[in-house]
């Protein structure tokens, strides 16, 4: 078995919970999304965030609001949603179950 396939997967597992947390901040464009996710060593690239962000807005967990830029085009900023903050709340109790459930295993198996 491959350390860096479980690796992969497990950071896969946990990229929407990580993005609905950071947007539960403030509303977000993606390149900060990105930085922020890069900053925390989640190295996520567009290609893979775009999708996700576009599956949790089909979802209606987030929606997005179009913001003049002094750079640019204008951005698309994305933002939870009423129901993203709830389903948020039920991802944070299931992450605090599972990390309770993992160190208990962690501490009296050594």
């Amino acid at each position: 078995m491959n350390a860096e396939n479980v690796k992969s997967q497990m950071r896969k597992g946990i990229l929407e919970y990580c993005i609905l947390l950071l947007l539960n901040e403030e509303p977000s464009y993606t390149s900060d999304i990105i930085q922020k996710l890069q900053e925390a060593r989640l190295i996520v690239v567009e290609g893979t965030l775009y999708p996700l962000l576009t599956r949790l807005k089909n979802s209606g967990l987030l929606s997005y609001q179009w913001i003049e830029s002094t750079q640019g085009p204008p951005r698309k900023y994305y933002q939870l949603t009423e129901l993203g903050k709830v389903f948020l709340k039920e991802l944070e109790i299931s992450w605090d179950e599972l990390n309770n459930s993992i160190n208990h295993i962690r501490n009296h198996s050594k």
